[in-house]
Parts: structure tokens; sequence; C-alpha cells
């Protein structure tokens, strides 16, 4: 049964003329995919994210950074989209305007049927060279795991020789200048009159600002997140429910029987 609170996000969701999800680690976390926040386990329990994902750790060691992305890599696309994947995918086909941002390095908006999600911190599927910064593809398939348990050797460019490097965004670097534009535009400049948070601390900055900054332009902000975060005190509707549960119902009520 549904609350008050879902039935108000229910009529936003029917009264909006653009729609802007901003998704975290949270909406992974629920098809189980670690967040970065998370301790990591087996043959990674010894290491902690923030010894691996910076530029200085793939100096040191390329065969060790690119090892443990892969191993993310692999993780992945063993992992299926879940129901708040499939619930976005949703409202993206039945709202006049929609804009997709995300947080997540990985593809489960893609595969849920989400079309060009803004990626602000990357994706482990968009690797580049390290050296001259052109683009690697990478094969179609599901990554081996990497030699001798975590050290992987990182492919070499094909115009200049470098070593291939994760696309994603490390500590210590900005954010991809594009995609950062694209989604203040999103929230500033297009219009947007509904802002949803899902699964994200709203900690992590400056993505952070986007739904302080749709505030601002008094959109109606819904935050989805069982847990307590900053947002709480000045979001227009929380539900503190996993996506997985709380979106489906929002979409069927919405419209129901589509």
């Amino acid at each position: 049964m549904m609350d008050t609170s879902e039935h108000h996000a229910v009529e936003a969701l029917r009264a909006a003329r653009h729609v802007v999800v901003f998704t975290g680690a949270g909406i992974s976390a629920e098809s189980g995919i670690p967040t970065y926040r998370d301790a990591l386990t087996g043959l990674w329990e010894n290491f902690d994210f923030a010894e691996l994902a910076t530029p200085d750790a793939f100096r040191r060691d390329p065969a060790l950074v690119w090892g443990w992305y892969e191993w993310r890599r692999m993780n992945v696309m063993r992992a299926e989209p879940n129901t708040a994947h499939q619930g976005i995918a949703a409202i993206a086909s039945k709202v006049p305007r929609f804009t997709l941002i995300t947080q997540n390095v990985d593809n489960l908006h893609e595969r849920a049927g989400s079309n060009q999600p803004i990626h602000l911190h990357g994706s482990l599927f968009s690797p580049r060279c390290f050296a001259c910064a052109r683009p690697h593809e990478l094969s179609c398939g599901i990554p081996d795991e990497p030699q001798g348990g975590r050290r992987l050797e990182p492919p070499r460019c094909q115009h200049c020789g470098g070593r291939i490097r994760p696309g994603v965004v490390w500590f210590g670097e900005s954010l991809p200048k594009a995609a950062w534009t694209a989604a203040m535009s999103a929230v500033e400049k297009e219009g947007c009159d509904l802002f949803f948070s899902i699964g994200t601390s709203a900690m992590v900055y400056p993505a952070a600002e986007l739904p302080f900054a749709a505030l601002r332009r008094r959109a109606t902000v819904v935050q989805i997140n069982p847990d307590l975060t900053q947002l709480d005190e000045v979001a227009t509707i929380n539900l503190h429910s996993a996506a997985a549960d709380v979106l489906p119902r929002l979409v069927e009520a919405a419209w129901p029987n589509t």
C-alpha cells in the first residue's frame, strides 16, 4: 500500500514536464554491486578503494589497478539491472522530457533500456590512454579473472603505445567537463520541474550540488534512499525505501496498466 509521500510523488510524476533523475551507488548496490564505501572482499580485502582509485596508484602499479578495475567490470557484467533501473527507463518513456544523470560507472542503466545517461564519474566501459587520452575499444565478452589473482597488465594504446587506463574519474581528478555542463544545464536551464535523487549519499561534490540547484529553481525534489542523508531536511518528498521497491510502485500508480 502506498503512503502519503508516495502519492505526492505520483502526482508530481503525472504533472511533470521535464524529469531529471540523479542516481548514485545505492541503486547499483541493489543489484549486488558494492559501493566504494564498502570494505573490499576476497582477493582485495587487504586493499583500500582510495589506494587503488588514483592516478598515482596507476603510475606505481598499473597491472594491479587495471586488474582491480577489470575484476569490477567482470562483476558488473555478471550482475543484472534491477526493477529500479527498469522503472527509470519506464519513466523516460512516459514523460515529455527526461534526463538521466548518474554517478555510477557501471552500465546497468543502459542495459535496462535508458538511452545516453550522463556519466558524471566516467564508465568502466570507456577506457582511454593514460598518455594521450584517446579512447580504447574493449572486447564485448566478460573480462577474464586477473592473472595471479589480482594483477593484469593493461593493454597498450594503438596510437602512442601508452598504457590504457580505466575510463573513470579517480580521486583528485575533475569531472568530465562536457558531462558536468550537460548535467547542470538540465537542472538549471532546461526547465527541470521534477528532480529525483536516488541512492546517493549527497556527500560527493560537485555532483551533490545538483539537487540543491534543482531546489533553487523551485523544482520538486524527491529523494529515494533507505538511509538518512543531508537532503532529508530540504527535499520536497523523502521516500525511505529501497529504490527497487518504491520505483515500480510509482510507475504503476502514475501510468496503470501501461
